[in-house]
């Protein structure tokens, strides 16, 4: 009776972690935003009224704000799916044995923490920063304005969200079969003919997921925008985050959060409805007209394409590491104020202040009790899901895998009321509790994902082998399981760790002066005054970083991260 319900049980720590953490923040953001009026102290459950959303709606700077941070959205998107798609397809080529290293270039950028990033885009920007250095050289500029404007927090954003996209497409592109396209090169089609004909449209699927992912993360992220916007930039996700915090007013925080929420998911759907139309092959409708390009144009992208597509990987490998490289020099850079991007000369005086003053002891502390205790938990519940996913097909497991996806696709800022606010209302739980809370959801997904390949890989003969010689369940489990599953469990581990100790857009919301994280106090340091010791902190986390995926390359290849 037990083993008909084995894979049911298995599923539901992960489903009601998800319902607890996750879920019923989200509907104190839904009955937050239909309270008439913002009462921090006040009850829960009040009569409902749209008067929240009446104020945003009817606010013309609320409505302004929401239609730019959509339009900074979309544009985000497009310049992370022009740079990204040649980065894919060029990690897809690379020789299987500098693979791994290629993923790392992709990897270390997206789990460092999106201040430590931003601050990088700061260096790459500034009047005497990179860029403007590089071009006095040639005699162009200096360009003063390339800081604090839309198209500097675009960039940022980009830097921040790219690898998403790129990594939704790698797994597409990699999982098809070269003789497609080896086939239409047979037939002869050239080059461009065949990317346009074969290679592109059978992209399609990373393509859809990968655009609707970075446009839900850049249109409720306030971090880069806060930093490379100078107070000239304003989106969504400031203005939840200010109602919030600064004004308490969660009522207006969550209707803003939920309008965003429901603009990004109608986008979505429409985005999804549009591939859809693209692609009648996987509903087994007839195909339509295609979109075909003159032959005087094929033949000019033959000429231009190879030189274009380098360019463009260079650029997005550039916006990928530049910054980062730049915060490591910074860290060195002998200059009195952490704003000052030229060179004055090497020093190691802003590690020495770190190191011995020890005021960011405290605070790195805890980020790692934070992060150890949401590793630990993440994959305690995360395994038994796994085995579920893979061993057991019961009624709504499909439903349930989706669910335990949801955190990726919605915003983050709304989450982070939710739990504000029941941490408010049950003011006996401690801080340390909600943000391992939330740090456990937001680490869930990937490491399900990561899971579930390492349980695929398992061999069962060894099990059944075991079974017939008389070894129990608790047995094979431990003898033959755990050791199987070790590189899996160890990759798992150090994602889930670096992730949760980068982590600053939810975790702002909950910290206080005894709980704060060392993501966000560089974060409140690089919004008020900006020491160069923030950028010796920020090189040294991403020293961790790097350190910490060449160990887990070394039990679990990090280019098998993604293979379907």
């Amino acid at each position: 009776m037990l083993a008909r319900w084995k894979g049911q049980i298995l599923a539901t720590p992960v489903t009601l972690w998800l319902l607890l953490a996750f879920a019923a923040p989200l509907a104190v953001v839904v009955l937050l935003s239909l309270h008439e009026y913002a009462d921090p102290f006040g009850p829960l459950f009040l009569p409902p009224s749209l008067a929240q959303f009446q104020l945003v709606l009817g606010d013309g700077f609320y409505v302004g704000v929401l239609v730019e941070t959509l339009l900074l959205g979309a544009g985000v998107t497009l310049l992370s799916a022009i740079l990204g798609f040649p980065l894919a397809l060029w990690l897809v080529r690379v020789p299987s044995k500098w693979r791994a290293l290629a993923f790392m270039v992709i990897l270390i950028p997206l789990l460092t923490n999106v201040v430590v990033r931003s601050l990088g885009v700061v260096l790459l920007l500034a009047p005497d920063g990179l860029i403007n250095g590089v071009l006095g050289l040639l005699g162009i500029g200096p360009f003063n304005g390339m800081l604090y404007n839309h198209v500097a927090v675009a960039i940022a954003l980009a830097q921040v969200f790219m690898p998403f996209i790129v990594l939704a497409l790698y797994d597409v592109l990699q999982g098809t079969s070269p003789r497609v396209y080896e086939a239409a090169t047979s037939l002869g089609a050239s080059p461009t003919m065949a990317f346009w004909t074969v290679r592109f449209p059978l992209a399609f699927p990373g393509l859809r997921a990968g655009i609707i992912v970075v446009f839900l993360m850049a249109t409720t992220a306030y971090v880069s925008a806060k930093l490379l916007g100078g107070g000239r930039v304003w989106t969504t996700g400031m203005l939840v985050w200010q109602e919030a915090i600064s004004n308490l007013n969660s009522p207006t925080a969550s209707a803003l959060a939920l309008l965003m929420t429901f603009a990004s998911l109608a986008f979505a759907a429409l985005v999804g409805w549009g591939f859809a139309k693209l692609m009648p092959w996987q509903s087994l409708k007839p195909r339509g007209p295609t979109l075909t390009l003159p032959v005087w144009a094929m033949r000019l992208l033959d000429l231009v394409a190879p030189i274009l597509s380098r360019l463009l990987v260079a650029c997005a490998l550039g916006l990928l590491i530049l910054p980062l490289i730049l915060v490591c020099i910074q860290s060195v850079n002998n200059v009195p104020q952490g704003t000052s991007a030229a060179w004055k000369g090497f020093t190691l005086r802003w590690y020495e202040l770190v190191f011995t003053q020890g005021g960011y002891t405290e605070s790195f502390v805890v980020s790692v009790q934070l992060a150890l205790a949401a590793t630990g938990f993440a994959l305690a519940i995360s395994l038994p899901a796994a085995f579920a996913l893979t061993r057991f097909r019961f009624p709504g497991i499909s439903a349930l895998s989706m669910f335990w996806t949801l955190p990726l696709s919605l915003p983050g800022v709304a989450i982070g009321i939710g739990m504000l606010r029941l941490l408010q209302l049950f003011y006996t739980v401690p801080t340390f509790v909600g943000l391992m809370a939330l740090h456990v959801v937001l680490v869930i997904p990937f490491s399900i994902s990561l899971l579930v390949a390492s349980v695929q890989q398992l061999d069962r003969a060894q099990e059944e082998a075991a079974q017939s010689l008389g070894a129990d369940g608790i047995r094979r489990f431990v003898l033959i399981v755990i050791p199987g599953l070790m590189p899996g469990l160890v990759a798992s581990g150090i994602m889930a760790f670096l992730m949760s100790f980068g982590e600053v857009t939810v975790t702002s919301f909950l910290t206080n002066a005894r709980t704060t994280t060392l993501p966000v106090r560089i974060y409140a340091e690089a919004t008020f005054v900006l020491e160069p010791t923030v950028y010796a902190v920020s090189a040294s986390m991403m020293l961790v970083t790097l350190l910490a995926l060449v160990v887990m390359n070394r039990v679990f290849s990090v280019d098998r991260l993604h293979v379907r």
